[in-house]
């Protein structure tokens, strides 16, 4: 008896399915096969836009954050640093909440400008406070040179009028992708050499670097060349400084909270206001 022509093609379908089945099973035993899973990247979660970056964007998440620091009884001198998050700033409140000094993202890479940048550059300078720029660094995308040229074009420049701050080289973990921008620490000592060295071709002054002291022993291998040339601004948000990266004795400022009153991020240069002016005036 002939059998119907539906069951064979059901059968047949059945059979197909079970061998594809059976082979899929094999090749995702074979060595190799992993390889086609998702690569996680650092941070792990989503990617943030690009120009979005800015000063301690990672501390919490790769170093964890600690209660406010105590009373010091040495004297030290209260300033934040705002970027694009921050949008229009209410610099009056800030400055009458002891805040006396600032400083602005101006740029990133060599791709982005903060579009807030006049209303907080401008803003923080007309209330009384000394203020300064800096410069998120990408030494994936450019050149150390290339980025130092973008940033003092961009509104990182210096003058000599006792209201402005040399330049930052803001250098921590990379908010796009892998920590240390996909260079070794030779490779990353030389890219902040090269930034460091053209930004003082250009304004005569040495570039304040930004940095996390754990970012800087695992991406420059803890490098001590910079210390005597480049005044410290260290992020660690904990009851104290901790440990500070090779070559530098004592930190210039410490960012030791994003959670502060108005802007979030705030900082303690280490001294008494007259210290604020004299690296304003070189």
């Amino acid at each position: 008896m002939p059998v119907p022509r539906s069951r064979i093609s059901g059968r047949a379908r059945i059979t197909a399915a079970a061998a594809l089945t059976a082979t899929l099973a094999l090749v995702l035993t074979l060595p190799g096969a992993a390889s086609a899973a998702p690569v996680p990247t650092d941070p792990p979660g989503p990617i943030p836009p690009r120009g979005s970056a800015h000063m301690g964007m990672g501390v919490i998440a790769h170093d964890g954050q600690g209660p406010l620091p105590h009373g010091n009884r040495a004297a030290q001198t209260e300033g934040v640093d705002v970027s694009s998050h921050q949008g229009n700033v209410d610099w009056p409140a800030l400055w009458n909440s002891g805040v006396k000094w600032a400083y602005v993202k101006a740029t990133e890479g060599n791709y982005y400008k903060n579009p807030y940048f006049t209303q907080q550059y401008n803003g923080s300078y007309n209330v009384g406070m000394i203020r300064g720029a800096y410069h998120f660094g990408t030494p994936n995308d450019s050149s150390g040179a290339n980025q130092a040229n973008y940033f003092v074009d961009g509104g990182g420049g210096w003058s000599r009028d006792g209201k402005t701050l040399p330049g930052v080289l803001d250098i921590e973990w990379n908010p796009y992708g892998a920590s240390c921008y996909g260079k070794t620490p030779a490779q990353m000592v030389d890219w902040i050499r090269d930034f460091v060295t053209t930004y003082k071709a250009r304004t005569g002054r040495d570039a304040v670097i930004y940095t996390a002291t754990s970012w800087w022993k695992t991406c420059t291998g803890n490098y001590a060349g910079f210390g005597s040339t480049n005044p410290l601004w260290l992020a660690r948000y904990d009851t104290t400084i901790g440990e500070l990266p090779a070559g530098w004795g004592f930190q210039t400022i410490w960012q030791y909270t994003s959670t502060g009153p108005i802007v979030g991020d705030h900082n303690r240069f280490n001294g008494a206001l007259d210290r604020v002016q004299a690296l304003a005036n070189g």
